[in-house]
């Protein structure tokens, strides 16, 4: 497919299969779109789009300058943040515009996210700018590890990453990590002179497909892992 129809296509792959996991096939459908906001992962737009016979719908954008440094939980993380805010429009009742209210908290933590003003523990639930973290062993936790072991993946990027992202793991110490994650996407962090400057390396696959010779169950990652079948107790074969 094209760029443009596998992108989008990905994502409504994850709509999809996160409507039908977290919210029971209730949500109605939307136009999801890829927007460059400032640091903004993604916002939620109530009826923003209609077509020429009157019909509304709801748009959810997502930052693509995110795609490339934040792991791909990350990225869904993002997009189920913006669906609770449609799920809240559709059948709850929305705070003032940018406020995330205890309806949107307690749905959040419902699906397996805690809500957090700083995005770790600690934060405050509720406030205008929310982050959220993963709650172990919650439904959102087990049904994107599910999606993203099975032939799922964000294909398309911004090559140019978020850089108020850069600046902040270069100041948090956490730069190395996120170097690992751009690694995979082809691109490099160079620091000359106390600048930070992105470069294209050599393209390599990002991710493999792994099967069990046994009973022929698959799995998707880095070529690096080494994974055993649950059920077959034998070693993943990793399928080129």
């Amino acid at each position: 497919m094209t760029p443009t129809k596998t992108t989008y296509h990905e994502l409504q792959i994850a709509y999809d299969f996160f409507n039908k996991h977290l919210f029971n096939s209730n949500l109605p459908t939307c136009l999801i779109t890829l927007q460059r906001e400032k640091r903004t992962y993604g916002y939620f737009s109530p009826e923003r789009f209609i077509n020429r016979e009157g019909n509304k719908t709801d748009e959810i954008a997502m930052n693509p300058a995110y795609f490339a440094i934040c792991p791909p939980e990350e990225i869904m993380q993002t997009l189920v943040h913006e669906m609770t805010h449609l799920w809240q429009h559709h059948f709850g009742q929305s705070g003032r515009r940018g406020y995330h209210n205890k309806e949107w908290a307690n749905k959040m933590e419902s699906l397996g996210l805690m809500p957090s003003s700083t995005g770790k523990v600690g934060g405050k639930k509720t406030g205008d700018c929310m982050g959220d973290y993963v709650i172990e062993n919650g439904d959102f936790k087990n049904f994107c590890d599910a999606l993203l072991t099975n032939d799922f993946k964000i294909s398309w990027a911004d090559r140019f990453p978020a850089r108020e992202k850069l600046i902040q793991a270069n100041e948090n110490g956490t730069i190395k990590a996120i170097a690992e994650e751009l690694a995979d996407w082809g691109v490099e962090i160079t620091n000359d002179e106390g600048e930070l400057t992105v470069e294209l390396l050599e393209q390599k696959p990002t991710r493999s497909k792994f099967t069990c010779p046994k009973c022929d169950d698959s799995a998707w990652g880095k070529p690096s892992l080494s994974l055993i079948c649950g059920n077959c107790n034998v070693r993943f074969k990793e399928i080129n």
